[in-house]
Formats: C-alpha cells, structure tokens, sequence
C-alpha cells in the first residue's frame, strides 16, 4: 500500500506524496526557499490561491485513490478548496488520544466535533471507545463512513450525525448526554447543515462552554486544534485555562507541523490539550 510523505516545504508552498502522486499545495508559514528542486519539477499536480482556486495537473490523475498513513487507509481526493481529505499534522493528536482512551475504563465516549473525514474516529474506534463522529456536511460525513469501510470499521460503534454544532450540542444536553473526551478542530468559517454560520472568533468560546455541560463524571481530555491565523498555542491554552477553571487536570499547548526526513519542520496549525 502506497503512504502519506511530506518532502520539502519552501517560497510558501508544501510538497506532499499522497501515495504515488506528488501534490503541491499553498503554505502560509513557508517562508523559506525549498531545499530540493528535482522533487518539486516532478509534482503530479499544484494547487493555488492566487488570481483564482484551481489545480493544474503535470499528468493525469483519478478522481481518487487510497493511501496510508499511521496505519489506517484514507481516500484521497483532490477538492476545490485545495483539500485532500486528510490532515497528516493531526496524527500526532489522534495517537496521543488513542493512548489516553486505551487506559481509561471500558465504554468510553468520545465526542468527534468537525470530524470531516474522520481520523480521529478511526483512532478512537481502534482504541476501543464508542464514538459520536458530527459534521454539517454531508459529503464530509460520507467520506468518513468510505474511510471507516477502508479500515474493516463499517459496523464500529459510531454515531454519523449531519447537524449544526450548536443545535447538536443543545439537544445532547437535554437528552443528558455525556461524554469521556471530546475533540474538535474548528474552521475560521463555515456553515452549518442549513446554512448557519459559524465565526470562530465569535463563537468558538461559546461552543467550549457547551462541550463542559457534556462532560462525564469521568471525563478525561479535551482537544482543541485550529488552522486561524492568530490562534497562537497560547492564546489556546489560555483560553482552555479559562474553559476548565474548576477541573483537576494539565494542559498542554504547541504547535501542528509536518515533518519528514531532511526537510524543515513546518508550521501547521496549534493545539491545546486538557488531561484529567
């Protein structure tokens, strides 16, 4: 089975094999000159921002195809948005969380909010917990349950939910709902299933204080991940601090990146954790 690399990053751009094809896709924090040349002349396909969104193709590529990365299969598939259907910076977050549920007690519940293609749910299935995968999009809710077919998970014990986080949210409080760990990674914008809107800058302290009214007895983490410009490690952490004022626990806050073997390390995004 062809895998997941990141080769070279540099003059704002990332260089990724996605199995067999070599992707070049636009990065901010890539200020840098490339450390190759030849890799970058042989891209199979470039994706850009400027003037207009598109990709350009060197040669032709399918509509999809099947990589691995940390052991588990995801279809990859080039989107309009530049997307690809995963996001290999946040492997480190989901074995990081496959760990803590593995020690935990039996039947833990874990909340997957912007679960998009589902990563994490795949990790925590692995591990043993019961999850709850929600999304606004459909299509993105259908590439999860393709990925978990990959992987041998179509019958796990998942919940596949299409909603608004917030009207979600609500509900799951009523119903007396509670969970032993929740994730989410939220976007700068988006749109709910019916066309809510969702501002991160606005609305993300908000939906915190929703997660803590699902909190479990034995409640063990939170995971909190973003891709917002400005949304620092530590302004992560602090505002986890915030959030869980009153709960016994640590935080961990740092930075997303790639990595790969003689290339630069490149930022990708923050995180900030909370372990009971």
């Amino acid at each position: 089975m062809k895998t997941y690399q990141f080769i070279d990053s540099g003059d704002q751009k990332k260089l990724e094999r996605f199995g067999e094809y070599l992707l070049i896709r636009p990065s901010a924090s890539a200020l840098w000159k490339p450390s190759l040349t030849k890799e970058w002349k042989e891209a199979d396909a470039a994706f850009t921002r400027e003037k207009e969104s598109r990709w350009s193709f060197r040669r032709s590529l399918p509509s999809s195809w099947v990589v691995e990365a940390s052991s588990f299969l995801f279809k990859i598939e080039p989107t309009d948005f530049g997307h690809v259907g995963l996001f290999p910076e946040h492997l480190a977050l989901c074995s990081w969380m496959e760990e803590v549920i593995q020690s935990a007690p039996a039947h833990f519940q874990l909340l997957n909010l912007f679960a998009y293609s589902g990563a994490a749910t795949l990790a925590a299935v692995r591990a043993g917990a019961q999850v709850c995968h929600l999304d606004a999009s459909k299509a993105a809710v259908r590439w999860a349950r393709e990925n978990a077919a990959l992987n041998g998970c179509k019958g796990a014990p998942v919940r596949w939910i299409v909603d608004d986080v917030f009207k979600f949210l609500k509900r799951e409080e009523k119903r007396g709902s509670r969970y032993d760990g929740i994730l989410l990674d939220p976007p700068s914008f988006g749109r709910g299933s019916k066309g809510e809107v969702f501002k991160i800058e606005r609305d993300l302290y908000v939906l915190l204080k929703m997660c803590r009214s699902l909190f479990s007895r034995s409640f063990r983490f939170l995971i909190l991940s973003s891709h917002t410009p400005g949304l620092t490690p530590l302004a992560l952490r602090q505002l986890l601090e915030e959030i869980m004022e009153g709960q016994k626990g640590e935080i961990e806050a740092g930075e997303l990146f790639l990595s790969g073997e003689g290339s630069r390390l490149l930022p990708s995004g923050a995180f900030a954790r909370w372990k009971r």
